[in-house]
């Protein structure tokens, strides 16, 4: 039996639901397609967003031959298939589902062909490629991150859908729906179909619904920023040192399921809200972190109680972030200046400090122009304290 998800899949960019940043007038997408040219790319965003479906209405479009793998399911056997395949055509446009669990082998077949143009590549992953997928195909790709999809997004799809499957629905009913999906567009035309199908007369009520969901509902806001507005609240209460609200947050995160956002999240505090007066909390968020996704749900929640309650009982600085940030807007504003010539690469004037007492040495390090200039401004916390105090001690006694 087809699937409903299946019969409505976009054949044209202009079918996709939300992801204006990249498809409509003068957007990239769009335009790319507009002008006939395909360049190897990498779609990546939270499942049910619409990743397929534009690889699929782009070739569509296009009219171009295409190949769909998943990295892990085919064989490198397959993937040897497809490559011939180009070869007899003189390109082939590959769909890869799962690019970010790509071994190897398959890396090594695919990179000189992804290099000579003969395979235009459009890879799929629910993980961030910047952390995640290898370096060699990364850099032949550009990396279009697709945004969550808002309550209105995908009550709108299914409006479309309803009224052309004539499923008699209210709005009240498919807002729910939409807020039931938690963000995932597919997951909402199943529900939708699942319900449709359990009725005798195309009837769908918002009681049908709930006695086939029965997964708590979190209710986004109408401009769709509830998603991101939960992981600000939980780093901002992290920050504010409220464990409670903190240990709230995370709650409701672990209850969508979305644990990449929540390690994301925990691993930018670690640093920007905690930083240098907990220094050992970054290490212990990667462990948990690791914990997490070894374990996987529902014990994930055990090691991530754990650290966001130590990272909102933690003391908290921002010195070190702040610093670089000071730095980085004088690269940017053109602010750098010449490397003094005493720390040059075959300077026979450098100092070493492990030469001298206490291994400190006093020489100059920064540019002429920038001599004077002090980006850290230290926190007071115990271990900045402790930090400043004896740097102080050293430079002194020296």
């Amino acid at each position: 039996m087809e699937l409903l998800a299946n019969n409505y899949r976009p054949t044209k960019l202009k079918e996709i639901i939300g992801q204006s940043h990249l498809i409509g007038d003068n957007k990239i997408l769009t335009n790319l397609v507009k002008n006939k040219k395909l360049f190897s790319m990498i779609l990546y965003g939270k499942p049910g967003i619409g990743k397929t479906s534009i690889a699929y209405a782009i070739v569509a479009e296009l009219e171009i031959r295409y190949r769909f793998l998943n990295a892990v399911i085919n064989s490198k056997a397959d993937f040897e298939v497809v490559v011939e395949e180009a070869k007899m055509y003189g390109e082939m446009v590959v769909i890869m589902d799962e690019i970010h669990r790509l071994n190897k082998d398959k890396q090594d077949l695919l990179l000189p062909y992804l290099e000579n143009g003969l395979i235009i590549l459009i890879g799929l992953t629910t993980s961030n490629p910047y952390h995640i997928i290898n370096p060699a195909i990364r850099s032949r790709c550009q990396i279009f991150e697709l945004h969550e999809l808002t309550c209105d997004d995908i009550t709108s799809g299914l409006k479309n859908i309803a009224k052309k499957e004539k499923i008699k629905v209210d709005n009240k009913t498919l807002e729910f729906i939409a807020n039931a999906s938690s963000g995932d567009f597919r997951n909402a035309i199943n529900l939708l179909d699942v319900a449709v199908s359990a009725t005798s007369d195309n009837k769908v009520t918002i009681d049908l619904v709930k006695s086939i969901n029965s997964k708590p509902v979190f209710f986004a806001d109408k401009n769709g920023d509830g998603h991101y507005d939960v992981l600000s609240a939980f780093q901002k209460s992290i920050r504010g040192s409220d464990v409670n609200a903190s240990l709230h947050y995370l709650a409701r995160l672990i209850e969508e399921g979305d644990l990449d956002s929540i390690f994301r999240r925990m691993s930018v505090i670690a640093y920007e809200d905690i930083g240098l007066a907990n220094p050992s909390i970054g290490p212990k968020v990667m462990a948990a972190i690791e914990a997490a996704e070894r374990v996987g749900l529902p014990e994930a929640r055990i090691p991530l109680g754990t650290i966001v309650t130590e990272m909102a009982l933690s003391p908290k600085s921002n010195s070190a972030h702040l610093a670089l940030d000071s730095a980085l807007n004088d690269i940017r504003s053109g602010n750098t200046g010449n490397v003094p010539n005493n720390i040059k690469t075959t300077s026979p004037d450098y100092k070493y400090p492990h030469n001298f007492k206490n291994h400190w040495v006093k020489q100059n390090y920064m540019p002429e122009n920038l001599k004077n200039k002090k980006y850290y401004v230290p926190a007071h916390n115990k271990y900045e304290d402790n930090l400043n105090k004896l740097h102080y001690e050293i430079t002194k006694e020296n």
